[in-house]
């Protein structure tokens, strides 16, 4: 394939939905944008993959960047953000290793075939009204993916339809889920990190977000909470496990030989 040809009716006020998401760094965003990159890292290590050159698509504000600059992963970082609040507040960062931060429209990526040797695709499926559209781009312009999408499948979530879209979540995953439609997308998955939230992001959650009293007790309690839910998380059978996980994260290549629903997704 040469560069995209994609070719997609979209809404003229997609952009302008996402705009005003981004005024500057975030504690939030850069909390849990550390320990995104470090499943990024982690998964990859696992691989023995060290990418050089590496586009991010949905960078947002550029949290991922900004640890991924400061851990040393990769020589050469570029963005794309469909939101010009998310743009300008990765600029303004001055992340030393980014290149080149880039609006786009959601779907087309502005470059041609192989032109990276990764793409990060971290936490923008569940948004994208069009995922398969995404994964073909995705697909087009490096061998390689690091994809991460939260597990947000349980029992009861047809109850809270409300909730998730009202953070954008249009779309819901199980590892198998999310397997199926990227091995149906002719995605090679090469290795996989089965997460669950961060003690510190949970503290945030308790105690900044949800204003709960910081007191010793309280700390206490919420770690002691934590720990049991992770010693069941890792000692349980992968089934089990995968219940219990909050993301997961997968190292991905192209599988021309593997599945596809639409022999157009080949190159």
């Amino acid at each position: 394939m040469t560069q995209s040809t994609l070719e997609i009716t979209l809404r003229s006020a997609i952009a302008g939905d996402y705009d005003g998401s981004y005024s500057g760094p975030s504690a939030w965003r850069d909390l849990t944008g550390k320990y995104k990159a470090r499943n990024l890292v982690e998964v990859c290590n696992r691989a023995g993959f060290k990418p050089k050159r590496i586009l991010e698509v949905g960078a947002g504000e550029g949290s991922i960047l900004m640890h991924l600059d400061r851990m040393g992963f990769g020589e050469e970082l570029h963005a794309l953000e469909i939101a010009s609040s998310g743009v300008r507040a990765i600029k303004e960062r001055n992340i030393s290793s980014v290149k080149n931060v880039q609006q786009f429209n959601g779907y087309v990526l502005p470059y041609a075939d192989n032109s990276f040797d990764a793409v990060i695709l971290f936490h923008v499926l569940e948004h994208v009204e069009f995922e398969r559209a995404v994964l073909r781009e995705v697909r087009r312009v490096a061998p390689m993916h690091i994809i991460e999408v939260p597990l947000d499948y349980h029992f009861g979530i047809d109850e809270k339809i409300a909730h998730s879209v009202s953070y954008g979540h249009i779309n819901i995953y199980t590892p198998t889920l999310i397997r199926f439609l990227l091995k149906s997308e002719g995605y090679k998955i090469e290795k996989e990190l089965l997460s669950q939230v961060h003690e510190e992001v949970w503290e945030h959650i308790e105690f900044v977000a949800n204003k709960k009293e910081r007191t010793p007790a309280a700390v206490a309690e919420l770690h002691t909470r934590l720990s049991d839910k992770a010693l069941a998380f890792y000692t349980s059978p992968k089934e089990r496990a995968e219940q219990m996980a909050n993301a997961i994260t997968m190292l991905t290549s192209r599988d021309a030989t593997g599945l596809s629903i639409f022999n157009s997704g080949k190159s």
